[in-house]
């Protein structure tokens, strides 16, 4: 197996970008007008690895789009960059897969079998994508957001309204 490359494609991303992405062990990705969603990625080459798919993390619409935005978060926990990404899938068949499926399966947590094993069962439906620094940062420093970016919780049929616990006779508090 080789080791991490250090080649990139393009200009180098900003200085911010870069290190928060060499910390980077998940990263909330935004593709289009949908929700950020949190995925686990791994950093390589001057990118972000992201595979999701069937038994994998669910990414809507990132292996099929040109762009997404990227927020990653500081030491801290907080958000410290948001950028624009280029998402470049790459293909099971190509030799840039053979090279990286392996790299990106070492550091799969939790995974059944060898690295060698992982990246065969991706072959079989799932998405490795590259996400690659493309612009300045949107959003770094004192253009961050100063309020909670929390969404507000979504509809859903599955509430149910709690009734209060049964009490024979009444408890003493102390």
């Amino acid at each position: 197996m080789r080791g991490v490359t250090e080649e990139q494609d393009g200009p180098a991303p900003p200085p911010l970008v870069a290190e928060a992405m060499k910390k980077a062990a998940v990263a909330w990705v935004a593709v289009g007008d949908r929700p950020a969603v949190a995925l686990w990625c791994v950093p390589l080459d001057g990118g972000l690895y992201v595979v999701s798919g069937p038994g994998e993390q669910s990414a809507p619409g990132l292996a099929e789009a040109g762009t997404a935005t990227v927020t990653l978060r500081g030491d801290h926990g907080g958000q410290i960059v948001t950028w624009p990404a280029e998402v470049t899938r790459i293909a099971p068949e190509s030799e840039r897969w053979a090279e990286v499926a392996p790299q990106v399966a070492a550091k799969r947590l939790n995974a059944t079998g060898s690295p060698a094993a992982v990246a065969q069962r991706w072959t079989a439906g799932c998405a490795l994508v590259r996400l690659a620094p493309a612009g300045a940062p949107l959003a770094a420093g004192t253009t961050l957001p100063d309020g909670s970016l929390a969404a507000a919780p979504r509809e859903t049929t599955a509430i149910r309204r709690t009734r209060r616990p049964f009490r024979l006779h009444r408890v003493r508090r102390r």
